[in-house]
């Protein structure tokens, strides 16, 4: 992998802890339904995958997903995006990769707009070329299809990217562009997780990550 190439980095779990937000903004979503709202633990399943994909499950309606999708977007716009913290040593290695050669970009099933308000707000925001994220009308929504995006957007090819990411989404959909990845453990997916997806290599902590690039 020695060779300098572009990076997807997935945001939630993988540069940015923003459970605190995402699962305050579902709960939100759920109570203005009149839904009961799942327990913390199932709440946090939902930070990686699309959030239609989420919601179907318990409202079974799709007219009822597209108002809970609204009513997230509604309290995560305007106070969830800033209720997150950044991961002890992600602002280390991304200057490592950085200074690497790497172009970093970050691919995400978060809303496009409230990824790109995050990232202008992290004090390494500027490392990142571009931001490609979710769509409100949901064309844009699952991982494999984001990753489509940023390959469109860079006029790149597979081979000349790697996806890093916490969740079984990350792997899944760079294994379905024949793309190199990393899964990284400190998120909120489980290594369990990650093997099963089919994760190429497994970093623990964010200094690991510039030794596996370089390898």
């Amino acid at each position: 992998m020695g060779a300098p190439t572009t990076l997807f980095f997935d945001l939630d779990g993988t540069l940015i802890d923003s459970a605190e937000g995402i699962t305050r903004s579902v709960s939100y979503a759920f109570e203005q339904l009149g839904h009961p709202v799942p327990s913390q633990a199932e709440l946090r399943g939902w930070i990686g995958p699309a959030l239609r994909t989420s919601f179907l499950p318990l409202l079974g309606d799709e007219t009822r997903v597209e108002q809970a999708v609204a009513l997230y977007l509604e309290r995560y716009s305007r106070e969830g995006w800033t209720e997150l913290s950044v991961y002890d040593g992600v602002a280390e290695m991304l200057d490592a990769v950085h200074g690497a050669g790497h172009r970093l970009a970050v691919v995400t099933a978060k809303n496009e707009d409230n990824a790109r308000k995050i990232l202008a707000g992290l004090p390494f925001g500027d490392r990142f070329d571009d931001v490609i994220g979710s769509s409100r009308d949901g064309r844009l929504t699952h991982k494999v299809d984001l990753i489509a995006e940023a390959l469109r957007r860079f006029e790149l090819s597979a081979e000349q990217c790697l996806m890093i990411g916490d969740r079984r989404m990350d792997i899944e959909g760079a294994r379905e562009h024949g793309m190199r990845n990393i899964g990284v453990l400190w998120g909120f997916g489980s290594e369990d997780e990650l093997r099963e997806a089919g994760a190429q290599h497994l970093a623990a902590a964010p200094a690991q990550l510039p030794a596996l690039l370089a390898a």
